[in-house]
């Protein structure tokens, strides 16, 4: 026997062998029983996926809250019959922490709080302004800037007017809304508008 017929001998065998089918995996080989640490891995992942599920509810619910109307942070509905009179003091609401001013250019939501350091100021019939028992500072009645420390004019709250003909709301800046013909007067305490600093105003 040459060593040529041996080689192709060897040759056909490797042929037959790569030809001949795998043998079938045993139906017990194929579902392999989870252990005990992949049962942990799984626990784990499956808790820690819960916490964050819950974590990321809670901070939704606290960083978007809903206000019901006539809370503070909502909007407070203001019957028209109820606006002061043009020239006559403002009137307060506590729970809306809110002057309403009526001014001849319109009507305003004035913030109770003033902008130095927060103090809660008043309205002076005898002066007929604004002022702040705690530094001394003094505000128009529309809240612009008359003197003291705090640095900027009084700020304001969104003011929405809807009338029979359409509806009218507060600007960027906040100026006065006029109120003719309103039915109905909201004031957004959500929406704080900064008044402008001690010198612009």
């Amino acid at each position: 026997m040459t060593t040529q017929t041996v080689t192709k001998g060897k040759a056909a065998a490797q042929t037959r062998e790569a030809a001949a089918p795998a043998p079938a995996a045993s139906s017990e080989a194929a579902v392999k029983p989870i252990n005990r640490r992949e049962f942990l891995y799984y626990i784990w992942g499956a808790s820690i996926a819960v916490f964050l599920a819950q974590t990321t509810g809670a901070i939704i619910w606290f960083a978007l809250p809903r206000f019901r109307e006539g809370e503070f942070g909502g909007i407070f509905v203001v019957d028209p019959a109820t606006v002061p009179a043009v020239g006559s003091a403002p009137v307060p609401n506590p729970t809306g922490k809110y002057w309403l001013s009526h001014t001849p250019n319109g009507l305003l939501a004035l913030n109770m709080v003033c902008t130095h350091l927060g103090c809660l100021f008043k309205w002076v019939d005898a002066n007929a302004r604004f002022e702040c028992p705690c530094h001394g500072s003094k505000f128009e009645e529309d809240g612009k800037y008359i003197e003291g420390p705090a640095p900027r004019s009084l700020d304001r709250f969104a003011v929405r007017v809807i009338t029979s003909t359409g509806v009218v709301e507060s600007d960027a800046s906040g100026n006065p809304v006029k109120i003719d013909g309103a039915v109905r007067i909201e004031i957004n305490t959500g929406k704080k508008i900064k008044g402008p600093s001690a010198g612009q105003a």
